[in-house]
């Protein structure tokens, strides 16, 4: 038996957001037996743009039923079926969220047809639900509700299993459906990784967590783990592991502010470890008895703010050298150049001559300035667009005011008006140098789908 499903949300984000409707369509393997249709009162308020995408306003869920009304009818229909969607990580975590805020510890086997449908329909140029049906020729009369999306996915689902072929539904649901790894201790650390972009957590026999990292593919980052005999710490911390959990992010970019975020506010015991050596260098500025603004790289304390940080004295000497050439500024006032008098950038005309008191302070501090500013954000309003977890969906990093407020993910149809309307749907995050230097250097080195300015 299989449960096929649709939610709408308040917003993409399981954690933050809530469900508004939610559609199950009790499917045979042949034809639909059941089913449960009904609005719900997410006890929030609608962002209005999730309002104009689904159409669900907050007059329309006013005296709908919330969901831990209906969460008993949730637990019974479902009961024996695996969980099918489109999407299906999206829709399982919104449910399975609601059920841990009511203590009820909600798990299914999940089945994604998008999944399905790369296996079985492969060479589609989007596999989206609704370019799906554009190409199947499937009918959806109510798009982004949960009825129509959860219909459409059941006429999706049928065709699928008409193109298995031989294999019955039990073979289906063998090949395709995966037990849900939500972070608990497996006989097999290997076995339930993905080969995607996120963050992983490793922890010891008693679930203490010992190490916060982020991969491009998770699976092969834990693989080297478990297989790095090269160091001390190294060998210690593989000896440690006991179990994995993780998180999918899509974009490297999200694993990246994850990650540093994670690390500051969990502590793992090797992160303390390696990050003694990690951002051990920092730029900073200062003003030299003559006026001038010098960049110099020191050790990183905890008394002063670098402007930027890097992993050893040569990155950082290299970063610096890079910058001094392309805003002329002086080799000898960055630290760059022993001796005194003047620079070797002066004597090949490169260096307008700071360092000798042929230019003045003002005219050089300029400069000097528009060096710093150039590793702060390029415009005060905007939205990194990346990519997503699943097929339809982006993510997105959020500039406001010059201040980055978080990073979250949306469908691909929402349509972006300014950096404020994301505000519901992004996860909170702190603002500090290290998180800007992170977009600034990825932004500037990888290629993300789209950056919106305002």
């Amino acid at each position: 038996m299989f449960a096929i499903i649709d939610v709408e949300t308040t917003g993409m984000s399981a954690r933050f957001g809530k469900i508004t409707e939610i559609a199950i369509f009790i499917h045979d393997g042949k034809k639909v037996v059941d089913e449960l249709v009904t609005l719900i009162n997410p006890e929030c308020n609608i962002p209005y743009f999730i309002t104009r995408l689904t159409g669900i306003s907050n007059e329309m869920v006013a005296h709908a039923p919330r969901f831990c009304e209906v969460a008993k009818r949730i637990v019974e229909i479902t009961e024996g079926t695996t969980f099918v969607a489109h999407n299906a990580p999206f829709d399982y975590s919104f449910i399975r969220e609601e059920f841990l805020r009511l203590g009820y510890d909600y798990q299914r086997e999940t089945l994604c047809t998008v999944r399905l449908s790369r296996a079985l329909l492969p060479g589609m140029q989007s596999y989206s639900l609704g370019k799906l049906c554009d190409v199947l020729r499937i009918s959806n009369g109510s798009r982004h509700r949960a009825a129509g999306d959860a219909q459409a996915t059941v006429k999706l689902f049928e065709l699928l299993l008409q193109r298995k072929g031989d294999l019955d539904i039990q073979q289906v649901t063998r090949a395709k459906a995966s037990k849900n790894n939500l972070g608990k201790p497996q006989h097999d650390i290997l076995s339930g990784l993905p080969g995607d972009a996120g963050v992983y957590y490793l922890h010891d026999a008693e679930q203490k967590l010992i190490y916060v990292g982020k991969s491009c593919n998770i699976r092969d980052r834990v693989h080297q783990h478990m297989t790095n005999n090269t160091t001390k710490r190294a060998r210690e911390m593989k000896e440690r592991i006991g179990s994995v959990s993780f998180e999918r992010t899509g974009s490297e970019l999200i694993a990246l502010l994850k990650e540093s975020e994670e690390i500051k506010t969990l502590k793992p015991l090797y992160n303390r470890a390696q990050r003694r050596s990690l951002n051990a260098y920092g730029l900073y500025e200062e003003t030299n008895k003559n006026g001038y603004l010098c960049l110099r790289i020191k050790r990183n304390t905890s008394r002063e703010v670098p402007a930027s940080s890097f992993n050893s004295l040569a990155e950082a000497k290299e970063f610096l050298f890079r910058m001094t050439a392309q805003f002329e500024l002086c080799q000898g006032l960055n630290g760059l150049y022993p001796g005194s008098g003047a620079c070797f950038q002066h004597a090949i005309k490169q260096c307008k001559g700071a360092c000798i008191g042929e230019e003045s302070p003002w005219d050089y501090n300029i400069r000097a300035n528009e060096a710093l500013l150039s590793m702060e954000f390029n415009a005060k309003n905007l939205v990194i667009i990346d990519k997503g977890r699943n097929e339809g969906e982006h993510s997105i990093v959020v500039i406001e005011n010059g201040k980055y407020m978080g990073y979250g993910f949306i469908g691909e149809e929402v349509v972006i008006e300014n950096p404020a309307m994301l505000r519901e749907l992004i996860s909170p995050a702190a603002d500090n140098r290290e998180i800007r230097r992170i977009i600034n250097e990825f932004t500037k080195k990888e290629k993300v789908v789209k950056i919106l300015t305002f």
